[in-house]
């Protein structure tokens, strides 16, 4: 059940996912969700968790094998291409509150963000600059991701070039915070 939401999220945006929609979607009335699904909200979590789960994979596949730069690029990519293929289900991660260490949706975005973390500690920067990397990347990537997934980005030039410019830009300001 969970899964059709997601693929109904990315149809037709998060914020139009209704209870009412993946029941119709599920081939089921409204009412029967609820022995599965406690409420929107619990169905919006569960969503965030599958997201986040996916989302780990593809990047954590991604840096197998590869470092510094490549490895940026290798997660940079491959977390794009995430957000733009899943539109819907990426945004239920976006905003949706910590609960607690031991969450499967805290367990979920902590695997996300081992890989990350692996990339900019290879860039050798200070311990206390970690946090505000893994911050400006995840902006970066979330910023771009999802405003080319909204259709974002209307002028000619081309979106792959401009992303290759901005992970590169990324890669040369974690290579100046460096400490050697």
């Amino acid at each position: 059940m969970v899964a059709a939401a997601a693929a109904l999220a990315d149809e037709i945006g998060f914020a139009n996912l209704t209870m009412g929609l993946v029941a119709e979607r599920v081939g089921v009335r409204t009412p029967s969700l609820y022995k599965h699904i406690a409420g929107q909200d619990d169905l919006n979590r569960r969503i965030a968790i599958l997201a986040a789960t996916e989302s780990a994979d593809v990047v954590g596949q991604a840096v197998q094998g590869v470092a510094g730069r490549d490895a940026l690029f290798a997660a940079a990519r491959a977390f794009r291409e995430y957000v733009v293929t899943h539109p819907g289900r990426y945004a239920a991660t976006v905003g949706v509150e910590n609960d607690g260490a031991d969450s499967p949706l805290t367990q979920a975005a902590n695997r996300l963000l081992a890989p990350l973390r692996a990339v900019v500690r290879a860039y050798d920067i200070d311990e206390e600059q970690e946090v505000h990397a893994l911050r400006t990347l995840r902006s970066l990537l979330h910023g771009y991701a999802t405003l080319e997934a909204g259709r974002g980005f209307q002028w000619a030039t081309d979106v792959n070039e401009s992303f290759d410019w901005a992970i590169d830009l990324m890669d040369r300001g974690l290579r100046g915070m460096a400490r050697t």
